[in-house]
C-alpha cells in the first residue's frame, strides 16, 4: 500500500491523476452507452427499411392493371402471426390502400401524406385499442406498380433481446469500470512513486549536509527537467554558503592565532610583577582570555579539518589519562577527581585527541561548578559511555538543549567562560556519530554523559 504525506508532491499528482481518470472514464462510458443505444436504434431503423424494401418487391400488377400484394410464405407468416409485433400498410397513387396488416393500421395511414424518398418516423400509441406501442417509418419505394408509400412498424417490446443485451452491457460496465479505475490508479501511483525516486534520493543527500560537510553537492542525473533548475540553484547557494563558512573559519583561526602571542607576552609580564589584589584579578582575566582563544582554535580546527575517527580507543585508558593529568589542577582548586571503570576494556572507534578534548572540557566545567571540598567522578560504562558527575547546582531542565549551542550562556552560568566548551563537546560527539546529554546526579549536581558506539569485533 502506497502512503504519502499530506501535501506531498506524490499525493498531489495521484489526486490529480484520480480526477483525470474519473472525468475521462465518465466521458468514455457515457459515449460508449450513448453509441450503444444509438447503434441499437440504427439497427432497428435498418431492419424496418429492409422490411419496407421486401414489401415493395412483393407488389405486383394483375391483368386489369390493379396493384396488389403477393406475400411470400415467410413474410405472410410473420405478419399474420398472433404476436402482432409487425404491421405494415402500402399505399398507391392517390393514397389508395393496396394492402395493410392489420386493416385498422391501413385506415390510419390512409389519412397521412404520401411518403417521400427520405424516411419519416412515427409512433403509434395503443393501435386499435390495444396496449402496444408501435415505432415505425414511412418511405416511398419503387415497385412493379410504380412508386408506392410503405409504412412499417414494430411493437415496442419486439426488440427485447437487443435491449437485454444493452442492459447487460451497461451492468458489465457498472462493475468493471470501477475495478479498472482502481487498477489503473494503483499503476499510476506506482509509476509516480518510481518517477520521484531521484527526487527522494537528492532529498536524502541534502539532509546529510552539515556545517562540516558543505562540500556535498546535489546531483542532477536522472532528474525530471523541471527539478534540475531547483537543484542547480541549491548547489549555487551551497557554493556561497561554503565560501561564507570558509571565510568565517579562516577569520576565527587567524584571530585566535594573532591573539595568542600578545596574550602570552602579557601573561609572562604579569608573572614578573609583585602581587596585589588588582594584579590577581588581572591575571584571572588574562587566563580567561587565554582559555577563550584556545577554545576558538579548537572550534576552528573542528570546522576546518575532517577528523579521522577510525582509530580504536579504549575509553578506560582515555578517561584514566584525563583524570591523571587534571587531578593536580583539581586539587589546586580544592576539589578531588576520581575515575571508576569496568574491569574489561571498553573499545570504541574514534579520534583519541578529540575524545580527550571533549572529556577535558566536561571535567573542567565540573570542577569549576562544584563546591570546594567535593569530588568529581569520571566513569566509563560497558555500553560505550563516559559520564562526569559533579556536586554543583545542576542544569535547569529548560536549558539542557541550549547549553550545547555556541556562545550560549544561561543566567545561572558563571562568568568564567564564553559558552564554547560544551559546543565543542557536542560537535566532537556528532563527528563520532554519538551524542552528549545532561541529567541530574543522584546526590545533587549534574551528570554529563558521552555516548559512543561500541566497536564490534572485526572492526
Amino acid at each position: 500500500m502506497i502512503v504519502a504525506a499530506r501535501g506531498s508532491l506524490q499525493l498531489r499528482l495521484v489526486l490529480r491523476l484520480a480526477i483525470l481518470y474519473v472525468v475521462t472514464t465518465g466521458l468514455v462510458v457515457g459515449i460508449l452507452v450513448y453509441r450503444a443505444y444509438e447503434t441499437a436504434g440504427s439497427l432497428h431503423d435498418r431492419e424496418l427499411s429492409l422490411r419496407a424494401a421486401d414489401l415493395a418487391k412483393q407488389v405486383s400488377v394483375d391483368a386489369t392493371g390493379a396493384a396488389h400484394l403477393d406475400l411470400s410464405p415467410q413474410l405472410r407468416a410473420d405478419y399474420e402471426s398472433d404476436r402482432g409485433t409487425d404491421i405494415f400498410a402500402i399505399r398507391g397513387s392517390g393514397n389508395r390502400i393496396i394492402a395493410a396488416s392489420p386493416r385498422g393500421f391501413g385506415d390510419i395511414v390512409a389519412g397521412w401524406p404520401a411518403a417521400t424518398d427520405d424516411p419519416t418516423y412515427f409512433h403509434l400509441n395503443g393501435l386499435g385499442g390495444g396496449a402496444k406501442d408501435y415505432y415505425g417509418l414511412s418511405i416511398e419505394l419503387a415497385s412493379a406498380a410504380g412508386p408506392v408509400s410503405i409504412s412499417v412498424a414494430r411493437a415496442g417490446g419486439a426488440d427485447a433481446l437487443i435491449q437485454s443485451l444493452l442492459r447487460e452491457f451497461v451492468l458489465d460496465i457498472a462493475w468493471l469500470i470501477p475495478l479498472l479505475f482502481l487498477v489503473t490508479l494503483a499503476i499510476g501511483a506506482v509509476a509516480i512513486r518510481s518517477g520521484l525516486t531521484p527526487v527522494r534520493e537528492i532529498s536524502e543527500l541534502a539532509s546529510r549536509i552539515r556545517p562540516n560537510t558543505t562540500s556535498i553537492r546535489l546531483s542532477d542525473e536522472h532528474l525530471p527537467s523541471e527539478i534540475i533548475p531547483l537543484v542547480t540553484a541549491v548547489n549555487h547557494a551551497l557554493d556561497r554558503l561554503e565560501q561564507g563558512f570558509l571565510v568565517q573559519r579562516q577569520f576565527t583561526a587567524n584571530a585566535a592565532h594573532q591573539l595568542r602571542t600578545p596574550l602570552a607576552i602579557i601573561t609572562a609580564a604579569l608573572d614578573t610583577m609583585a602581587g596585589s589584589p588588582e594584579l590577581t584579578a588581572l591575571k584571572a582575566d588574562v587566563a580567561r582570555m587565554n582559555r577563550l582563544v584556545e577554545q576558538l582554535l579548537r572550534v576552528a580546527r573542528l570546522d576546518a579539518v575532517a577528523l579521522d575517527v577510525s582509530g580504536v580507543i579504549n575509553l578506560n585508558d582515555t578517561a584514566a589519562m584525563v583524570v591523571a593529568s587534571m587531578a593536580p589542577w583539581a586539587l589546586s582548586q580544592q576539589r578531588t577527581l576520581a575515575f571508576v571503570g569496568p574491569d574489561r576494556p571498553v573499545e570504541v572507534q574514534g579520534n583519541v585527541h578529540a575524545i580527550t578534548d571533549a572529556l577535558r572540557n566536561l571535567v573542567e566545567n565540573a570542577i569549576i561548578y562544584s563546591p570546594p571540598q567535593t569530588e568529581v567522578i569520571v566513569r566509563s560504562h560497558p555500553d560505550g559511555a563516559i559520564s562526569v558527575t559533579d556536586r554543583g547546582p545542576g542544569v535547569p531542565t529548560v536549558d539542557r538543549e541550549q547549553i550545547f549551542e555556541r556562545f550560549w550562556r544561561g543566567k545561572w552560568a558563571r562568568s568564567h567562560g564564553a559558552g564554547l566548551g560544551l559546543a565543542i563537546v557536542s560537535e566532537i560527539m556528532k563527528i563520532h556519530g554519538g551524542s552528549v546529554n545532561v541529567g541530574d546526579a543522584p546526590e545533587g549536581g549534574a551528570v554529563f554523559t558521552l555516548h559512543f558506539r561500541l566497536r564490534m569485533d572485526g572492526g
